[in-house]
C-alpha cells in the first residue's frame, strides 16, 4: 500500500481523513516532521478553519511542501487546503497562499447564506482528471465552507458547482489536486475519489 502523509499543521480533521485513506486502501501516517514528507509517496493537506491561522501554522512546512510538489509528488487538498494552494486570500485581509494555483480565495456573496453546508453536486468539466474516474456529473458531496477559490486558469478547473454563484469544487494541475469539499465526508462518492487518489500514488 503506497505511503500518505497526512500533513498536521494543527487544523484539520486528521483522524477521519486517515480512516477514509486507509478504507480507500493507502497507508495513512499523520505527521509533521518535514522528512516524513520527504519519503511519502503522496501527500495529503486537509484543513478546517481561518485561512490566517493556517498559512501561519504550514509556515514551518511549505518549503519541504512545495519541494514535494516540485517533484511531482502527487499532493490532494481538502477544503481549505484547496485554498492555501491558492496565490492569495481575502479572509480576514490579504494573506498570501502557496500559490500553487494561481487565484484567489474570495467569501460567498452577500445575501448567501454561510457557511454552504451539507451536501451539493459536482458539475464536471475535466472528464480527464483521473481523480473523478468513475464519478459522475451530478454525483452530491459534502460542503462546509464560507469561501472558495476563484482559479485564473479555467484549464485547472476540473468541476463546479452552484451556490449562488459557480464556483471551482475541484481543482488540478498536473500532480496537485484538491477539492473545497470534504470526500472523506462524502459517502461513496467521496470514497471513489480518494481510491483514484491512492491509485494516482501507486502509479
Amino acid at each position: 500500500m503506497p505511503k500518505i502523509i497526512i500533513l498536521d499543521y494543527g487544523l484539520g480533521n486528521l483522524r477521519s481523513v486517515e480512516k477514509a485513506i486507509e478504507k480507500a486502501g493507502g497507508a495513512p501516517q499523520i505527521s509533521s516532521d518535514p522528512k516524513d514528507l520527504r519519503e511519502a509517496e503522496g501527500i495529503i493537506l486537509p484543513g478546517v478553519g481561518a485561512f490566517r491561522d493556517a498559512q501561519a501554522n504550514l509556515s514551518r512546512l511549505a518549503p519541504a511542501l512545495l519541494e514535494d510538489v516540485e517533484t511531482e509528488k502527487p499532493l490532494l487538498g481538502i477544503c481549505l487546503g484547496l485554498q492555501l494552494l491558492f496565490t492569495e486570500s481575502s479572509e480576514g485581509g490579504t494573506y498570501r497562499g502557496l500559490d500553487v494555483i494561481r487565484g484567489r480565495v474570495v467569501r460567498f456573496p452577500e445575501g448567501l447564506k454561510v457557511p454552504h453546508m451539507g451536501w451539493n453536486t459536482l458539475s464536471i468539466v475535466d472528464r480527464d482528471c483521473p481523480l473523478i474516474q468513475g464519478v459522475d456529473s451530478g454525483a452530491y458531496v459534502y460542503f462546509v465552507h464560507s469561501y472558495y477559490g476563484a482559479a485564473e486558469n479555467i484549464q485547472e478547473v476540473v468541476a463546479e458547482t452552484e451556490y449562488g454563484v459557480t464556483f471551482p469544487s475541484i481543482v488540478s494541475k498536473v500532480n496537485v489536486y484538491a477539492t473545497q469539499f470534504h470526500p472523506e465526508k462524502s459517502g461513496a462518492t467521496g470514497l471513489r475519489i480518494l481510491r483514484n487518489f491512492v491509485n494516482i500514488v501507486r502509479r
